[in-house]
């Protein structure tokens, strides 16, 4: 354990002082005393004020994540304990915790650090190095704080294997974290059943942040012609199937996708009404485009077209012209639902960017509501990287 204090510059720290959890390398003016990356240090003002503790890491450029702003705690099991304690409270009372992400790195409290669980399977994603030392007892605590609402975790999969650890100076890893076991977990959700593969699927396994806009999907779609792009594992196309729609077709490029897509379909009897394609969606929506296709639901789901400051002008292109792309496939008065599902697409930016799309194909857009990421993925105000999730769903009218 370091015994180091960091020491902001004058003027520095403004993220940190609104309730942020990061220190960046750029705004500390000095480091003193013995310390090994990883290890937890004091984070000073520059005029010595007592900001709180956190674990520093020079291999990364955000240098200190904060683990508390209280000088004088201590960081220990018992801390542990009541952070994981806390996370799953809240959980208790906010969402269905059948299948829910439990920990959401700062947003509780516990910066980079991400636990899932599938029905009575823990993912963990650990990226952080200072965390990493911590991740063994969070997960024992996760188990005994489950086990005393009668829910006894089956297996514990580690997917560390997020490029996010190479800026912390660390390998990517997956594996078991105990014994092994059948790593296909079928899950419900929304009434909706899925198998989950948590050791190929994308991310953790499952996207779990669009539980309740799913479900929200699910009222349009009574008797509905329905088109899911970006379907990834098929559930907007299987709440849609569920909810009654005709006929569903799901799109996306990964075979891997497509082929867990389908198998979900069978495990809800919907294999007939809910088709899923392998296919690049931006090749195929101008072909539907041309045969003269119309839907009553267009849903867009892409994979965050960005991940950088630096590239957010071509991923408002991208935006621009999925959905200019997907208004032009639904009927007048059908609906669309669209979201952009990274950091930097602000919410200002993407709804501009929806303004743009609507204007250039002479549709006008009637909302119906704007929602976010599920409340297991809590918004820490301050903590702008919390807020990463917007959720549009719209009426598209032609222009009248």
């Amino acid at each position: 354990m370091g015994t180091a204090i960091v020491t902001l510059k004058k003027g520095e720290g403004r993220s940190l002082k609104a309730g942020g959890a990061w220190v960046y390398d750029n705004e500390i003016e000095s480091v003193l005393g013995s310390f090994e990356d990883g290890d937890i240090v004091q984070v000073h003002d520059f005029d010595g004020y007592g900001m709180g503790k956190g674990f520093i890491n020079r291999h990364s450029k955000i240098r200190v994540r904060m683990l508390t702003r209280n000088p004088n705690q201590e960081i220990d099991r018992e801390f542990l304990r009541k952070r994981v304690r806390d996370a799953w409270e809240y959980r208790k009372r906010t969402v269905d915790t059948a299948s829910c992400r439990l920990i959401f790195g700062e947003a509780d409290f516990l910066p980079g650090i991400v636990a899932d669980k599938f029905s009575d399977v823990l993912v963990i994603q650990s990226l952080a190095l200072g965390m990493d030392r911590m991740k063994d007892v969070i997960v024992e605590e996760l188990k005994a704080a489950l086990l005393e609402d009668g829910i006894r975790v089956r297996g514990v999969y580690e997917r560390s294997d997020a490029k996010e650890r190479e800026k912390e100076g660390m390998e990517r890893v997956k594996g078991f974290l105990g014994d092994p076991f059948d790593t296909n977990v079928e899950i419900t959700e929304n009434g909706v059943r899925y198998l989950v593969d948590v050791k190929d699927g994308q991310k953790t396994g499952f996207f779990l942040d669009q539980k309740y806009n799913r479900l929200a999907v699910q009222k349009l779609c009574r008797d509905a012609r329905v088109l899911d792009c970006f379907t990834h594992t098929g559930s907007f196309a299987l709440n849609a199937g569920l909810a009654g729609a005709r006929e569903v077709l799901g799109v996306d490029a990964s075979e891997l996708g497509v082929h867990q897509a389908r198998l979900n379909a069978e495990l809800n009897g919907l294999q007939d009404r809910v088709r899923f394609q392998c296919a690049d969606v931006f090749d195929l929506l101008p072909e539907l485009e041309k045969k003269g296709e119309q839907f009553d639901v267009v849903i867009l789901d892409p994979p965050a077209f960005t991940k950088s400051r630096s590239s957010v002008k071509n991923a408002v292109k991208g935006y621009r012209e999925i959905n200019m792309r997907g208004m032009k496939l639904v009927r007048d008065g059908g609906f669309l639902a669209t979201c952009s599902c990274s950091h930097f697409m602000t919410y200002e930016l993407f709804t501009q960017t929806l303004q743009q799309a609507a204007r250039s194909v002479h549709k006008r857009l009637r909302q119906v509501e704007y929602r976010t990421q599920a409340p297991d993925h809590p918004i820490l105000w301050a903590a702008d990287e919390s807020y990463y999730l917007k959720f549009y769903i719209f009426q598209v009218c032609e222009e009248k």
